[in-house]
């Protein structure tokens, strides 16, 4: 293995170390790269990342080898590397989660070959308010993006309805992920109920093709609406991490209209990018995804008692009953929020822009 090499970034001090060490054996991708990578994107990376409670997912001999989720930094860190506690009522103690806020800090965990970043939907000062809502869509073989793509747009045209802009991104594996960017005061009492009820209302339009229900044994040619990402006790692949997979391909920003060709083609690779293609598109595009920091919207309220309705019989139902049968109740949860829906005009929200941040210049490899 290589050498350490000392380097400073914004007046940090930094050691990093096996900058050779291939991390992905079937490309030849390696630690020196991921962290190149990392240092790259970070303009664009850190707003995402900055202030948020975040899991990083370690791969210390490559993505072919055991791996581990740290949640509690590490006590062996810099002391400009922030952290915040959060209260863990499974372990019963605060977890010291760190806080990725600027470039120095991203450089420092790719050092330790933390490939993925999983951050909150929440900021750590307000635990308890997410910031956005977020459907992960989860294609069961041989279902592919391509079936993903179809049940965003569906997905999309429902927040249309409510006159909310949505977002689409890649999780730089097999699926999509669509976001409601919020920042207004919410709580995932609100978002969770929500997104479940709409998991529900696809399901019940969509059978051949949409599954709510996580079981494996459903999800067979169907796409897993996955609502219950939307909890303060989950974190979901963060916009521009590299994912552990074969090849270092990435959780990407896409314009709906990518989505809409992917559909069209049939073709399921144009939702495919590795790291250096989306430095690219970064230094052409900018940010697809900064209105999901700063868009403001409300979600509509749910009919009195829907929301809690919904994950009472969520946690009622179970075996056969579950998989095989929907109450009538739990059908009209989801008809309920489609006719609040089209009372609503369909008028959309004015577009915002994507933001201009650009991924930092060609630098030499650390």
């Amino acid at each position: 293995m290589s050498k350490p090499q000392s380097i400073e970034i914004e007046g940090k001090h930094l050691s990093l170390t096996n900058l050779d060490k291939v991390l992905y054996p079937a490309t030849g991708f390696t630690k020196g790269q991921v962290i190149d990578y990392y240092a790259r994107i970070a303009p664009v990376l850190v707003p995402h990342l900055a202030g948020r409670p975040l899991t990083l997912k370690r791969y210390p001999n490559g993505v072919d080898s055991q791996y581990f989720f740290e949640k509690n930094a590490t006590a062996h860190r810099p002391d400009w590397v922030k952290t915040a506690p959060i209260w863990s009522e499974g372990n019963r103690r605060n977890v010291n989660y760190i806080l990725a806020n600027d470039l120095p800090t991203v450089v420092w965990m790719a050092n330790l070959a933390a490939i993925e970043l999983h951050p909150s939907l929440s900021l750590a000062k307000e635990i308890n308010r997410p910031t956005m809502m977020v459907f992960d869509l989860d294609p069961g073989p041989p279902a592919n993006i391509v079936q993903c793509a179809q049940v965003g747009m569906w997905l999309r045209e429902i927040f249309e309805h409510f006159g909310l802009q949505s977002f689409p991104k890649t999780s730089g594996s097999k699926g999509l992920q669509i976001y409601i960017p919020l920042n207004t005061p919410t709580s995932y009492e609100a978002t969770k109920p929500f997104a479940q009820a709409l998991a529900r209302l696809l399901e019940n339009d969509h059978r051949e093709l949409v599954v709510s229900d996580m079981k494996k044994q459903l999800r067979v040619n169907k796409v897993f609406v996955d609502w219950s990402q939307n909890d303060r006790h989950k974190t979901t692949i963060g916009v521009y991490s590299l994912r552990a997979r074969e090849r270092p391909t990435v959780s990407t920003p896409v314009k709906w209209e990518e989505v809409e060709q992917v559909l069209k083609k049939k073709d399921p690779n144009r939702l495919v990018f590795e790291g250096p293609q989306v430095l690219g598109r970064v230094e052409k595009m900018g940010d697809l995804f900064e209105p999901v920091l700063k868009l403001k919207q409300k979600l509509p309220k749910l009919a009195a008692d829907v929301g809690a309705g919904v994950l009472a019989r969520a946690s009622s139902e179970d075996g056969e009953a579950a998989t095989g049968r929907r109450t009538s109740a739990t059908v009209k949860d989801g008809l309920e929020i489609s006719a609040q829906a089209e009372s609503r005009s369909r008028r959309r929200s004015k577009t915002v822009k994507p933001g201009k941040h650009k991924a930092g210049k060609k630098t030499r490899k650390i």
